[in-house]
């Protein structure tokens, strides 16, 4: 019984460790820039568990994909790269949906604090220079149904 019990807390602390994606509802944003819209499909972190796992252990991350985290009122955030092997460019969201700020390319297994400037509604997570690649700037929109400005 002992070896059996120790073998499924292994299994967990395996499986939990691998970098397998939690299932988290899905949606999609639109980015207007002045390049044009850019879409992306994301995972909503929108509860304080899947908020703190965020993309830890990921090995990779699709071009037009992301994590948008769902605050529920803006609200100054700080998030660190601890666990986190992916470069990302975090874009922090008022709640009107523009873009106040970008961290961009942020350093994977850093525990140094990334902070919002300001409070923000949401932050998206993508995909290390995508933004610069992209065009995504301060002051773009970002569309999608937490920010009520769907088209």
């Amino acid at each position: 019984m002992r070896a059996t019990t120790l073998g499924a807390i292994l299994l967990i602390a395996i499986i939990g460790g691998s970098g397998a994606a939690v299932c988290l509802p899905r949606a999609q944003v639109t980015i207007e820039t002045s390049a044009g819209p850019k879409m992306f499909s994301v995972e909503v972190a929108s509860d304080p568990a899947s908020q703190r796992r965020g993309l830890m252990f990921r090995r990779e991350l699709a071009p037009n994909a992301g994590m948008l985290f769902e605050f529920q009122s803006s609200t100054s955030q700080s998030f660190w790269m601890k666990d986190t092997v992916l470069s990302l460019d975090m874009l922090f969201i008022r709640s009107d949906g523009t873009i106040a700020t970008i961290a961009a390319q942020t350093v994977p297994l850093s525990t140094m604090p990334i902070r919002s400037t300001e409070p923000v509604r949401a932050v998206l997570e993508i995909n290390g220079g995508r933004a610069r690649e992209l065009g995504i700037r301060p002051g773009d929109r970002v569309l999608g149904t937490i920010f009520h400005n769907e088209n």
